[in-house]
């Protein structure tokens, strides 16, 4: 009964979307890479850039806000090389962006050495607070998961509602999916596959920058190595079980945090009875078993990972 009670505390729910937050952004930034036809696989080393160019900017005196654009232009920035690397030149995507994941990780912790040289804890820098809304945050547990997060939560959530609004009510949103399903038919309009396609990575490369910062910036208040811990390859997944749909990929990132934030109570109730590596083990477990039963009946993007060249048929 402790088990399923922990379903109904509002605490679980606040802790579920806050573990949900930095998977969204990253999650919505991959979805639209692949919508256009480019893997990109650099999402590990690009929420690593992004984590400590936002901590960085905060500490060194710029505003929260401040720290969160700097965080989406650096994303760009490697966006921005993955992008000209297999777009017009055509390299592996899979090559390519571990390429990048290696680059942006090597380089934000030498950055980190070269800035910080005899730091030997991670400085502190005063986050994101809570911002209940008024009237909405006193719903019982669903108010307090949902309505009294801090601001960069909101912006995760608002982030799925444009990205699904530009993909289907937008002609740009029609030319990136058309990028990732037919892109002779888009150079067939006068509209640059490459162009849609660079512009695509950069975009997602963003967001997934700002997943990186809300780690240092909303859910902690330091940089440290190896926080990233993974998400980027979940939020891989995470697209996967998604069928390529923004609202399908939200409902999968919060139910992998439901997952990851239920596995820590349980701990406290086994009492260390059972090895905590098995709870540990379970969201990803979860996880892979759902994205087995969904993946199946996914329809991926047809042009996806296949380089294209202008005048090709």
């Amino acid at each position: 009964m402790q088990a399923l009670d922990i379903l109904l505390t509002a605490s679980f729910w606040v802790a579920a979307i806050r573990i949900a937050s930095p998977l969204i952004f990253a999650t919505m930034g991959e979805l639209i890479c692949e919508r256009a036809g480019v893997l990109n696989l650099g999402i590990e080393g690009i929420m690593t850039v992004g984590a400590f160019a936002g901590w960085f900017t905060v500490y060194s005196g710029g505003d929260l806000w401040t720290g969160v654009a700097v965080a989406a232009v650096s994303g760009a920035l490697f966006g921005l090389l993955h992008g000209l690397l297999t777009v017009p030149l055509g390299l592996s995507q899979h090559v390519v962006g571990i390429g990048i994941t290696l680059l942006a990780t090597s380089l934000t912790y030498f950055t980190y050495r070269l800035v910080l040289p005899e730091v030997t804890s991670p400085p502190k820098i005063e986050p994101f607070s809570p911002l209940p809304i008024p009237g909405l945050s006193q719903i019982p547990i669903l108010g307090e998961a949902l309505f009294s997060q801090t601001p960069l939560t909101y912006l995760a959530f608002a982030s799925v509602a444009v990205v699904a609004w530009v993909f289907y009510r937008t002609p740009l949103g029609l030319a990136m999916r058309a990028a990732g399903e037919n892109p002779s038919a888009v150079e067939a309009q006068g509209i640059s596959v490459s162009g849609i396609r660079i512009g695509a990575v950069m975009a997602g490369s963003a967001l997934m920058a700002v997943g990186g910062a809300f780690l240092t910036m909303s859910a902690f208040n330091s940089f440290f190595f190896e926080m990233i811990n993974g998400r980027g390859w979940i939020c891989i997944a995470l697209v996967v079980f998604g069928s390529w749909r923004p609202g399908k990929a939200l409902l999968g990132a919060i139910l992998f945090a439901a997952f990851d934030a239920y596995q820590v109570r349980l701990q406290q109730i086994t009492g260390g009875v059972v090895p905590y590596q098995i709870f540990l083990m379970m969201p990803y477990v979860l996880s892979i078993l759902a994205l087995v039963l969904v993946a199946r009946r996914a329809t991926y993007p047809r042009a996806l990972m296949i380089p294209y060249q202008k005048g090709e048929r």
